[in-house]
């Protein structure tokens, strides 16, 4: 397949709460842009707006987690004139080999930032995804998916918080510069940001342990720069890469237009 060939992928992710889009072509990628994932209106207007900005050749593909705003974004990409969309797990084969039992039932966006994770450090890795979910996942130096673990991001818990209790407020989420809480919602904070820290580190730890050495870490997700902070201070995380899961998508993408191509 001739270089020039090779199409520049309009790449969507699509969320529980945001889609999250993107043109990729090879290593380049354009600025992300975030739509609510209920807002039919809105994701049509991205989509229209980005496929018409992408030269020929192009392809549209997406993960998704959210199957009502995977419909929003079909039927988006149709009124746009884009060619339907290649959706990881369905229409593209899962980008990553793992060891698991039944891979098909695990959410794609967590393969894609996988396989992209490993393919920009091409050592074993841990991927913490901090979105609406938290999920923190080992792929072993052979780049293998091994699994993880989920559990309620920052803001979710915070939600959580102010519905199943009787006075704790809701609070907007923003990274705590105190060491102790000083009223009830420098407390909350405090609280979360501190499991999602203690989660990350100990995951880690266990994953060293199962690989017999340290993998490289690297975040991504809305909440990463927060959870993570400053890099240069940060003894555990090597790298924060906002579109990686975009990156995965384009990868799964190619994977398969490769495959044809040897076919």
């Amino acid at each position: 397949m001739e270089i020039e060939e090779i199409p520049s992928v309009l790449a969507c992710d699509v969320g529980n709460t945001n889609i999250r889009m993107a043109c990729v072509s090879g290593e380049e990628v354009s600025s992300v842009v975030i739509v609510p994932s209920d807002d039919e209106r809105a994701i049509a207007a991205a989509i229209k707006a980005a496929w018409d900005e992408i030269p020929e050749p192009k392809a549209l593909a997406a993960c998704s987690v959210n199957a009502s705003a995977l419909a929003h974004l079909e039927r988006a990409a149709m009124a746009a004139g884009a060619p339907p969309v290649q959706v990881v797990g369905r229409d593209l084969p899962l980008p990553i080999k793992t060891t698991l039992k039944h891979p098909e039932v695990v959410g794609t966006d967590r393969l894609c930032a996988a396989v992209a994770a490993y393919d920009r450090l091409g050592a074993a890795c841990v991927v913490a995804d901090f979105g609406t979910a938290v999920t923190i996942d080992c792929v072993d130096d052979g780049g293998v998916f091994q699994g993880g673990a989920i559990f309620p991001g920052l803001h979710l818990s915070a939600a959580a918080l102010h519905e199943h209790t009787a006075q704790l407020p809701q609070v907007t989420i923003e990274a705590p510069t105190w060491a102790f809480g000083g009223d009830t919602r420098e407390a909350i904070l405090a609280g979360l940001f501190a499991s999602a820290r203690g989660a990350l580190q100990q995951l880690v730890e266990a994953y060293a342990t199962a690989l017999n050495h340290w993998p490289l870490v690297i975040a991504t997700g809305g909440d990463a720069a927060a959870v993570v902070g400053e890099l240069e201070e940060s003894s555990l995380v090597q790298a924060i890469v906002p579109d990686l899961v975009l990156r995965g998508v384009a990868m799964a993408y190619y994977n398969a237009l490769t495959k044809e191509e040897a076919e």
